[in-house]
């Protein structure tokens, strides 16, 4: 007697590295596949592009999605491009990187002045003084620093308890060769140029120095603590090498 054997349709890969030609561009990309999606999403960093789709998903609406936001995709990657090629040219219309996005700084007279302000996607500083670049730069990293700060004290916020630690002092630092230090004092540094990266590598060098409250070491089990929070940190770690201090 013969037996039937049905085959269920094979489950695509969770993650795949594709590529695709956008208008006269040929582009990489990091396809994300997730049965928790109901829409597909596009997210651009210091990464790349990464696409995040439902898990069965039509290659039809994805390629749609894609091809109707070609536009957005292409201008954001040049911007990125640009970003981390040039150094900062520090006067209206400079490309400044924050937390994973990049915003065009616009300088405005004002007669009153006021510090920078996001809004939208640009970097808005109203300057009641000759808009020097030595004064826009040092306006501009002051707000970073100020934006640094805070979102180092969210994450520790976030992260110190899961991994039942209390650092002592969270101060922001300027070093030229180190993302984040942390001393047996209880002292976690974190480099203000940092805020300027992606919040997945934010909260890596984050969840990094706080774990060395326990672990003063990179030992098997310092990593462990690293891992228990952060379980894609060997991915993180290997991006951030690649990215220059400051």
């Amino acid at each position: 007697m013969m037996s039937l054997l049905t085959r269920s349709k094979p489950v695509p890969p969770a993650v795949e590295q594709r590529s695709l030609q956008l208008s006269d561009k040929h582009i990489s990309y990091t396809l994300k596949r997730s049965s928790k999606r109901r829409s597909i999403g596009l997210r651009i960093d210091e990464r790349g592009l990464t696409v995040s789709m439902p898990l069965r998903a039509s290659e039809q609406w994805l390629q749609s999605v894609l091809q109707d936001k070609a536009g957005w995709v292409l201008d954001t990657l040049e911007s990125w491009e640009v970003a981390k090629a040039a150094p900062v040219i520090w006067q209206d219309g400079a490309a400044i990187p924050f937390r994973g996005e990049v915003f065009t700084l616009r300088v405005v007279p004002d007669l009153f002045g006021a510090p920078p302000r996001l809004q939208g996607e640009s970097l808005i500083l109203q300057m009641n003084r000759a808009a020097t670049e030595h004064r826009i730069e040092k306006l501009v990293s002051q707000w970073y620093r100020e934006q640094a700060l805070q979102v180092f004290e969210e994450c520790v916020e976030h992260f110190a308890p899961l991994m039942g630690v209390s650092p002592r002092v969270i101060r922001v630092s300027s070093a030229r060769t180190q993302w984040g230090s942390c001393s047996a004092r209880g002292v976690v540094s974190l480099n203000w140029h940092l805020v300027k990266l992606s919040l997945p590598l934010i909260d890596y060098v984050v969840i990094h120095e706080l774990a060395h409250l326990k672990e003063m070491n990179h030992s098997p089990a310092f990593w462990q603590v690293v891992e228990s929070v952060c379980p894609d940190y060997l991915a993180l770690r290997k991006e951030l090498r690649g990215i220059r201090v400051g």
